[in-house]
């Protein structure tokens, strides 16, 4: 018999496949008999922003000088029908998050710190609060298949009107609001009971298509005296044409939200499998825009993962008007705070995770509706952070807008970009760094 006790084992190998992430959802769905669910957006790693890089200028192109030439960051939305189109000071804007989602607190420092900075926030589903129109010198009213909060006299007290069609992190699902998060404030302004899990319709049940749609917009406008911006929010899934729809509708704005947009809560299988990612949504909105002839016409916003400057500068350059921040902007208001550390591993989960927001127990009193917790978000300070947040936002666009030559940041351009992996070329429309190839260019997007 051979003595094998000496003999080098080979170390066990994990699976790729089935990881221990996989290992653990699939035990827990065993047990439990339910699929999971969760708030924020995808977390696999797909193409982003940070595979593109900006080519500077040098001699071809001259930079300019950050400290005596001026690069302008004004943007106006809404310029195709509405009779008082939006002026913004910056091209980035806060995205619709619920109250109910978010607590009354959070709401209030979102419209005082976009309010700093002369930018809009919007509402979310469920409809308009106090502390958020008090708060917020422009505010976006989102008009969700829901109907959740929805009156006309709220449409009047809005800035803009957003029709959600879709949502980056779920394109063509509803939302949920667990019962939890639903008190009685929150079941009185969405006509709900208290207490009950709420699931948000994934279509407006009075229209099935662009033809509906157009005839949504027109009495919308009808209702608000032709004031108002009308934008049309999708979730990145078939961009062209989904754009194309909306300004055949008659949007003023178009809004087009990637996977890496965040959600307050639906299945994880939804988040992670279904849409595409904001770089691959991005050129294709564009195009769509140009084939229309209503490229900076009809203005583009773009959400979904949007993090620093960079990638500000880089949604303009691929042709996009604005940007809109929501994961971000919880951030910046101190939500997944490594101060709270110790309260987030007694949930279970960690700072940074994201992932908890539905269970309505956040320590940071942002996504919660416990009042002990709200208690904890003072909402001055908080919009002070946002502000602050949004200041660097903007210093670091016009910063990579003059190391390309730009007076305005709308100036910059797909020129100004290469890209690091062929798939990112392709998906930006931009060359792979070092060549000027672009793979797939054959006349179409």
């Amino acid at each position: 018999m051979n003595d094998l006790t000496n003999t080098p084992r080979t170390l066990p190998r994990v699976s790729a496949t089935f990881d221990e992430y996989t290992l653990s959802e699939i035990r827990r769905a065993a047990a439990t008999g339910i699929y999971d669910i969760r708030g924020a957006g995808a977390k696999r790693k797909v193409p982003h922003f940070d595979d593109l890089l900006f080519l500077g200028a040098s001699i071809s192109r001259y930079p300019l000088e950050g400290y005596r030439e001026k690069c302008s960051t004004e943007i106006v939305l809404g310029t195709r029908f509405a009779k008082k189109p939006i002026e913004l000071k910056i091209p980035i804007t806060i995205a619709g998050m619920s109250f109910g989602s978010l607590s009354a607190n959070a709401k209030e420092a979102l419209g005082r710190g976009a309010s700093a900075m002369g930018t809009s926030t919007t509402t979310g589903d469920g409809g308009m609060t106090q502390e958020e129109r008090g708060h917020s010198k422009t505010l976006v009213y989102q008009y969700l298949p829901s109907r959740y909060g929805m009156n006309p006299d709220d449409l009047r007290k809005a800035d803009a009107i957003e029709v959600v069609v879709g949502q980056g992190a779920k394109p063509g699902g509803g939302g949920m609001l667990l019962g939890q998060k639903i008190t009685e404030r929150v079941a009185r302004m969405r006509t709900l009971p208290a207490g009950i899990d709420q699931r948000s319709a994934c279509r407006h049940p009075d229209w099935t298509g662009p033809d509906d749609l157009e005839i949504k917009i027109e009495e919308l406008r009808e209702i608000t005296d032709w004031e108002k911006p009308i934008y049309v929010k999708v979730g990145a899934a078939r961009p062209y044409y989904d754009t194309a729809l909306a300004v055949k509708s008659g949007a003023d704005v178009v809004v087009v939200d990637g996977m890496q947009g965040g959600t307050a809560a639906t299945q994880e299988v939804f988040i992670e499998n279904v849409g595409i990612p904001t770089l691959a949504a991005v050129r294709q909105a564009v195009k769509a825009l140009q084939d229309l002839g209503m490229h900076r016409k009809v203005q583009l916003i773009v959400s979904g993962g949007i993090r620093n400057g960079a990638d500000v500068a880089k949604a303009l350059a691929l042709g996009a008007d604005a940007v809109a921040i929501g994961t971000a902007a919880l951030v910046a208001l101190g939500d997944n705070d490594p101060h709270w550390q110790g309260e987030y591993e007694k949930l279970g989960t960690t700072a940074g995770a994201y992932d908890d927001w539905h269970e309505g127990r956040d320590p940071a009193g942002i996504t919660t509706q416990d009042p002990a917790l709200m208690a904890r978000l003072d909402p001055v300070a908080a919009g002070r952070r946002l502000a602050n947040y949004l200041a660097v936002l903007t210093l670091e666009t016009q910063t990579i807008a003059r190391a390309c030559g730009k007076s305005h940041v709308h100036n910059l351009e797909p020129e100004d970009l290469v890209a690091l992996t062929i798939e990112a070329a392709a998906m930006a429309n931009v060359p792979l760094a070092g060549t000027d190839w672009i793979p797939g260019r054959n006349g179409n997007f």
